[in-house]
């Protein structure tokens, strides 16, 4: 099976950090290791010929008799020094370290250095390092080396090469976090920003801090922000002209449609003016829709709900309510009240019914409008929201519909910090899920007023 390789850009240069770094270290603790070793080896053997240098030049002035005397007095150190050459079953010693020092040493000599295999019974269990050098007058003498000095170095316990690798890896992962943390949250807010351009146009520009890459990418985005405001404003500004401007000519030609004489034609005249006067008001609601500039205040949702209640049942529908919000949501009145009757009114016109239901969470405030109709496919479940989309069902003239409600009741909700989806309840009927935010405590906010 294929691994799968992190999504987030943070996940993955984490990955690439911490993999990375462990390699390095590892390779680099037995780098250091064995190059300690190396060095330790090498100022040991230096060390050494020094030594041994020393002594020859004092031996190489005394007589045979003498330097048997003075061997004894020359090795009373980490040294010892004897006459002749070294036991038969002395064997080559792979030292390369000792023997070029002493071979650098003392050039114009023979220089062999050999190991005893450890005899039974001994302390040690270490072979022993013997060193032969000629004398000047051809004399062989023999150095004994105390102890296991160039005996293979102990191997450091794997656990404590474990646990020093893993404080490093701590340490750097944690320094590594920050650092990727810090690269990569100026990414996640410009992502976020993008996210919520889509509902909120009108948002507050995003800062221009950070690396210079992502503040010019955040500098494009306010530009890219700004073009799509004025593009907006525009399209509404004109679509809001052209309804308003469109209401003169249709009052003219209802009181022309006034002194038709066929009754019959005057009725569809009137018809299609009222047809035309109903898509002109959705047209400026819809423009309006997308002014956030009203002022919020404190509403009491189960107010409202009661009160739209009351007035569909003076229509003649068929609404009930059930559930309870016993916190004041902030937000603006006329614009939610909207919304609202909207969704209620779209609900009865193609369910005949409407349910409301009304709960509240740590975050939101839900209010759900389940209406009693068929529903809707899934790829129209977002496609009723676009302006002037109707579905087959509203084509007709009994329905009738311009396509802005549910665009409007959309606009007027995101522009508030809020939300609506549409569902197909399992039970049967298409459902409505209202979500506004808890911004504020109820302690902080007092109810205007039931509404």
């Amino acid at each position: 099976m294929k691994a799968r390789w992190p999504r987030t850009l943070f996940a993955r240069l984490m990955l690439i950090w911490l993999v990375g770094i462990a390699l390095v270290l590892a390779i680099s603790i037995a780098l250091f290791i064995n190059e300690r070793h190396r060095y330790a080896r090498n100022v040991l053997a230096e060390g050494i010929a020094r030594e041994v240098v020393s002594a020859v030049d004092v031996l190489d002035r005394l007589s045979t008799e003498q330097r048997v005397e003075w061997m004894e007095t020359l090795g009373r150190r980490r040294l010892r020094f004897q006459p002749g050459a070294p036991p038969a079953d002395a064997r080559p010693l792979e030292s390369a370290a000792l023997t070029d020092a002493l071979r650098r040493a003392l050039p114009d000599r023979a220089v062999s250095v050999v190991e005893l295999p450890p005899h039974a019974g001994r302390f040690s269990p270490h072979p022993r390092v013997l060193a032969t050098v000629t004398l000047a007058d051809g004399e062989p003498m023999t150095v004994r080396l105390p102890g296991p000095l160039f005996a293979p170095p102990a191997q450091t316990p794997p656990e404590s090469l474990l646990a020093s690798l893993l404080a490093l890896i701590v340490g750097v992962s944690l320094l590594s976090w920050l650092a990727v943390r810090i690269a990569t949250r100026p990414i996640s807010q410009l992502a976020a920003a993008a996210d919520a351009l889509g509902a909120d146009p009108e948002r507050t520009p995003i800062d221009l801090h950070g690396p210079v890459e992502v503040a010019r990418a955040a500098q494009a985005f306010n530009r890219m922000q700004q073009r799509i405001r004025q593009h907006v404003g525009e399209r509404m500004r004109i679509l809001a002209a052209i309804s308003h401007d469109l209401q003169t000519p249709i009052t003219r030609l209802r009181l022309r449609a006034e002194l038709v004489d066929d009754e019959a034609l005057r009725a569809k005249i009137q018809a299609d003016l009222d047809a035309m006067q109903a898509l002109v008001k959705e047209g400026l609601a819809y423009a309006r829709s997308l002014d956030a500039t009203a002022v919020e205040q404190a509403i009491d949702l189960d107010g409202l709900v009661d009160a739209l209640r009351e007035d569909a049942v003076d229509m003649g529908w068929d609404v009930s309510v059930s559930g309870h919000i016993d916190v004041p949501c902030h937000g603006r009145v006329d614009a939610l009240r909207r919304a609202l009757w909207n969704l209620i009114e779209n609900g009865v016109k193609f369910g005949g019914r409407v349910e409301i239901t009304l709960a509240q969470s740590a975050a939101t405030f839900d209010i759900r409008i389940r209406d009693g109709g068929p529903g809707l496919t899934d790829a129209e479940l977002e496609k009723v929201f676009e302006p002037f989309y109707r579905t087959e069902a509203s084509r007709n003239r009994e329905t009738g519909g311009t396509g802005l409600g549910l665009a409007i009741a959309r606009n007027l909700l995101r522009a508030q910090g809020g939300e609506v989806h549409l569902a197909n309840h399992p039970a049967g009927g298409l459902e409505a899920h209202v979500t506004l935010p808890r911004l504020r405590a109820a302690q902080d906010m007092r109810p205007t007023g039931s509404i």
